[in-house]
């Protein structure tokens, strides 16, 4: 049985991570940095993404007032996204299937979708907007919340 109660669906897929950058991360080391060392580790993308977005008036973008800051999270965010389908599929994800927040290897890829979700938002562009929430909500029903999107 998946981690969700699917008996049918596959298990869970966890990643394994980047250690050498989460742990640069946590001992206070620049994002950019991490990113341009370790560019297949999607939480310094996520890291990028969100301090890009911090601060954006969401009323101004949402109104088309779109502040350079969004496009460069839109960037990271896309960055971090595929670079984390990259693993996802090194470790046997077909495109769907749990992949658990709680899981804190996971949660990199998880937080570039959702940052890849507002950010996209903020340009108008919906269709985006609603995939990537139907890709954290198919990830992990609780995903959304985690990241600030519901």
């Amino acid at each position: 049985m998946t981690s969700f109660g699917d008996l049918l669906g596959p298990p869970p897929t966890l990643l394994t991570g980047d250690d050498d950058a989460e742990s640069e991360l946590l001992n206070g080391a620049a994002p950019a940095t991490v990113a341009a060392g370790s560019p297949t580790a999607s939480i310094a993308w996520a890291h990028l993404a969100e301090a890009a977005l911090e601060g954006v008036d969401a009323a101004a973008a949402g109104a088309g007032d779109v502040p350079p800051e969004v496009i460069a999270a839109y960037a990271y965010a896309r960055t971090g996204y595929h670079r984390g389908l990259d693993q996802l599929r090194r470790h046997g994800w077909k495109g769907y299937g749990p992949v658990p927040w709680d899981h804190q290897q996971n949660q990199g890829f998880l937080r570039c979708v959702g940052a890849l979700a507002k950010s996209a938002k903020f340009i108008g562009e919906e269709d985006e907007y609603l995939r990537c929430l139907d890709l954290l909500n198919d990830c992990d029903p609780k995903a959304a919340a985690e990241v600030g999107l519901v």
